[in-house]
């Protein structure tokens, strides 16, 4: 009796499907799951910056030692490192005794001197009598009872005795100035004897032989300060230099902030460069607080030179080069594309991609013109 030959056949299909889809399955994984993933971005319309890139570094606007124009014992100090001071605030005091003394004594003679002046020349006396003696004898020549050589004898006598008294008067005159010089000098020691900051500011060094009791002499560094104002410097390239202009807008980042972006904008830019370093030195105004503006603070900027619309725009770092990696159906090409404007972050592209065309931003060094890959878009 013989094996019926359809249920054989109908083992052996069943088979033959089940390997077929396991070879299907096992091709899907290898030709499409395991296909690396290649991180892509959409060539799309948008702003385009040109930008130049370049370090900045906070400066305190200037440095200045405070110096004692005069000598003298300190009997009060309010300087201590760190501590923030005010423009005209009183940082030490001199003793004024010495001075207080000189002083008041000038004043006396000041006085006195005044008084001498209002009182006038001691010959103003003399000279009225002579004047009234000189009048009486030209009326006694004129009768002819005098010789007119006596008269004009008497009168040179008068005229001696005249500009004598104005002599007098004018040293009476100049004595009082000069008492009146000497008081305002000696009151001006007595004023730099107190020492004022002249400039808001922060105290970062105290000399130690300036504490209360201390005996400082003349032009003695007593303190350091640091003014309040700042200096933003971005130092640029000598191949960026040449668009940059007063009023552009930049951007700011700080080490010490994070990835948080500051506004800025050029205030000045200095017409020669580090001859070391060929780097020209630009000052910025930055949207921040001045009190966060510390001075060695570090960054980078993003200076905008021009800036256009409807362009096709691509991250920069999809570049290799004038050359970026392009997946069209899962395949990887190469395509040489023309650079337009150029920022830190984004790049336009003037010909070479159409909007839409996905390009590779991520792990460049990994892929080769030909390769299939799975796409995602970068979020």
């Amino acid at each position: 009796m013989s094996t019926p030959a359809a249920p054989t056949s109908r083992r052996w299909l069943w088979r033959a499907l089940v390997l077929g889809a396991v070879a299907a399955g096992l091709w899907y994984v290898f030709s499409v799951v395991l296909r690396p993933v290649a991180v892509v971005a959409a060539a799309k319309p948008g702003r385009a910056i040109n930008a130049v890139p370049g370090s900045v570094e906070v400066k305190a606007e200037y440095l200045m030692e405070l110096k004692s124009e005069v000598g003298g014992r300190i009997v009060a100090s309010v300087l201590d490192p760190g501590r923030p001071v005010a423009k005209d605030e009183v940082l030490v005091q001199l003793d004024t005794g010495d001075a207080d003394l000189e002083i008041e004594r000038i004043t006396n003679e000041v006085a006195a001197a005044r008084r001498r002046q209002e009182v006038g020349s001691t010959l103003r006396a003399e000279v009225e009598n002579k004047r009234d003696s000189l009048a009486e004898m030209e009326r006694a020549v004129k009768a002819g009872a005098k010789p007119l050589a006596d008269f004009e004898k008497e009168q040179r006598l008068y005229q001696q005795l005249v500009q004598r008294m104005d002599l007098d008067e004018v040293n009476l005159r100049l004595a009082l100035e000069n008492f009146e010089n000497a008081l305002r000098a000696k009151q001006r020691e007595k004023a730099k004897m107190t020492i004022v900051a002249p400039t808001d500011g922060v105290i970062s060094e105290v000399s130690l032989a300036a504490r209360v009791g201390d005996l400082i002499g003349r032009d003695n560094v007593i303190a350091t300060l640091i003014s309040s104002s700042r200096a933003v410097e971005a130092k640029i390239s000598e191949e960026n230099f040449a668009g940059l202009k007063l009023g552009q807008k930049a951007s700011v980042r700080f080490l010490g902030y994070g990835n948080k972006s500051f506004p800025a904008t050029i205030t000045k830019i200095l017409p020669t460069a580090n001859p070391e370093t060929q780097r020209y030195t630009v000052h910025l105004a930055v949207d921040l607080e001045v009190d966060k503006l510390v001075p060695g603070l570090t960054g980078e900027v993003t200076i905008v030179i021009g800036q256009r619309e409807g362009a096709a725009v691509i991250p920069r770092r999809a570049l290799r080069g004038s050359e970026v990696f392009v997946v069209t159906d899962g395949r990887i090409e190469l395509r040489k594309v023309e650079l337009g404007y150029v920022s830190n972050t984004d790049v336009e592209i003037l010909s070479g991609l159409a909007l839409g065309d996905l390009v590779i931003v991520e792990e460049l060094d990994l892929y080769r013109p030909g390769s299939r890959v799975r796409t995602k878009l970068l979020q």
